[in-house]
């Protein structure tokens, strides 16, 4: 008797502890912030330019207007000619609890390489103002902007690094993002992701992904239904509940992943994904997902998505992996400076504790960043900068010679800055400043 009394006593509390524990991370886990009431504007407003389908010179068009499904339309023009097409648009309600809006998108087919275009939208007679975008002509030389998690907190300063990104490399096409554009689901953070693309999303067209702060919390995560309603290529190309995206743009076809899945849904992709890279005969293939397949917080970290997609991608001829979800910057390459090259990257105000696993070749914490990547023959070029200050922090370089691909290292000469200013009343503050500290070291850091 006196066993089994010590027995109920363990388990009574362990689960005593497992309940605390459970409690203390509720929010964490399953709790969703109530969003404030609002009201959609009567004109047509949040203008986004994105990608149309798997062609590269595809477009789409969406906005938002008001609270009742109305005729809507886009004008376009190609801009070496007179005449202006009138191209329907489709409509869809999303109600929530704290308002309604109408959610519109038009689809551009049979656009022109070479050939610059303007157009403008309408809803119920309200037309917005008059926009510009180019679909650039065929070439082996091309580039785009990456960033990973903004997730900018209102009135955030997202936008101007990001304008001023665009101004630095007037050459790239298009703005590929690793999800989390916004801090929660909510109104007020869907505007302010549209005051962050503000005068670049209505002309350089869009690619993103779905990060964790794009969902809902709960035992089973729910998609925010405006994500696909703004990012509206997934209406056409998500696989069950999966949103998945290709395209070929180019010499280069990306492959987008929704890496914040439960397993079955991750199975899912992992097939879409093998199909995808089996009649892929693009010259660069990248890959885009938010969880880093290897983690810069933890070993174990991401473990489910390592085991899906990691050996598709090696065996792939994927080129360069895109992540985020991390808020720092991480570079590795593969065995042997071959391909892939795995990327972790943020332009968040939020930066987080991480480990330095010596299988990465270079961190940085502290700010905020973006990488510019970009193709000329055989040549890709993989560079990353610090958005706050526009200067060069990281380079690299993936060259194909026939059957060969190697990667040089072009970014060992530019320094590392780690920067914390850690809380010593922290004991997790004190540990990561430590961790700086032994890192530093490691690398001849000043």
């Amino acid at each position: 008797m006196k066993r089994k009394g010590i027995i109920r006593t363990i388990c009574c509390l362990l689960l005593v502890g497992l309940a605390v524990w459970v409690w203390s991370r509720w929010d964490v886990w399953f709790g969703n912030p109530t969003e404030s009431p609002y009201v959609t504007s009567p004109i047509p407003s949040r203008i986004l330019l994105t990608f149309g389908d798997s062609i590269g010179t595809n477009r789409n068009v969406s906005w938002q207007c008001d609270s009742v499904l109305q005729p809507s339309h886009l004008e376009l023009q190609d801009m070496d000619e007179t005449i202006i097409q009138s191209i329907p648009a489709q409509g869809e309600i999303y109600e929530s609890p704290s308002g309604k809006g109408v959610y519109y998108v038009a689809r551009l087919r049979g656009l022109r390489p070479g050939h610059r275009y303007h157009y403008r939208v309408c809803t119920d007679e309200q037309y917005s103002k008059w926009y510009e975008f180019t679909i650039e002509p065929p070439s082996d030389a091309m580039s785009f902007l990456y960033v990973g998690d903004v997730q900018d907190t209102i009135a955030g300063i997202a936008n101007r690094l990001l304008k001023d990104a665009f101004k630095q490399h007037p050459d790239a096409a298009f703005l590929a993002c690793g999800g989390d554009l916004i801090e929660r689901p909510l109104d007020s953070y869907w505007s302010e992701m549209f005051q962050t693309l503000d005068s670049v999303g209505q002309s350089i067209p869009i690619l993103a992904i779905t990060g964790n702060h794009d969902y809902w919390k709960g035992i089973i995560c729910q998609l925010d239904p405006r994500f696909s309603l703004v990012h509206s290529f997934y209406q056409d190309s998500r696989v069950d509940d999966n949103q998945v995206f290709t395209v070929r743009y180019g010499n280069l076809q990306f492959f987008c992943l929704d890496s914040n899945r439960e397993f079955w849904y991750l199975w899912q992709q992992r097939e879409w994904l093998k199909r995808q890279l089996a009649v892929s005969c693009a010259k660069w293939k990248l890959v885009l997902l938010h969880h880093p397949l290897y983690s810069i917080k933890g070993s174990t970290n991401n473990l489910i998505q390592r085991w899906m997609f990691n050996d598709l991608i090696c065996d792939g001829g994927v080129d360069l992996v895109l992540q985020g979800h991390e808020h720092a910057y991480a570079r590795m390459i593969y065995e042997g400076n071959k391909t892939p090259v795995y990327t972790v990257s943020h332009c968040s105000p939020k930066n987080y504790r991480i480990e330095f696993d010596e299988q990465f070749d270079k961190f940085g914490s502290g700010s905020r960043y973006y990488q510019k990547v970009r193709t000329r023959q055989d040549t890709m070029f993989v560079t990353a900068y610090d958005a706050v200050s526009g200067e060069l922090y990281d380079s690299l370089r993936i060259i194909k010679t026939g059957m060969s691909v190697e990667v040089k290292d072009d970014g060992e000469a530019i320094p590392e800055v780690i920067t914390f200013h850690p809380d010593m009343n922290s004991s997790k503050d004190s540990q990561f400043a430590d961790r700086i500290k032994e890192y530093k070291k490691r690398k001849g850091i000043q």
